[in-house]
């Protein structure tokens, strides 16, 4: 078993819709392990994942139209 990293991300995934269009992407990249804290204001985005870098979620979320920024 991989060693796994949990990354987190500040977004604007902020709508029912936005969490579901998301969903999707997430699938369609096999990451099944992820949240998004759309009550925070940093509508945090919790990624884990064993093989996926910081940039490839970044690239991955805002080819898809939404904020993504490394939480530091």
């Amino acid at each position: 078993m991989g060693f796994k990293n949990i990354l987190l991300f500040k977004t604007d995934i902020r709508t029912i819709e936005d969490k579901q269009l998301i969903a999707k992407v997430m699938d369609d990249n096999k990451i099944d392990q992820w949240t998004v804290d759309q009550q925070d204001i940093d509508c945090v985005l919790r990624i884990v994942s064993d093989k996926l870098k910081l940039t490839d979620i970044i690239q991955l979320v805002s080819r898809n139209g939404y904020l993504c920024e490394e939480l530091t």
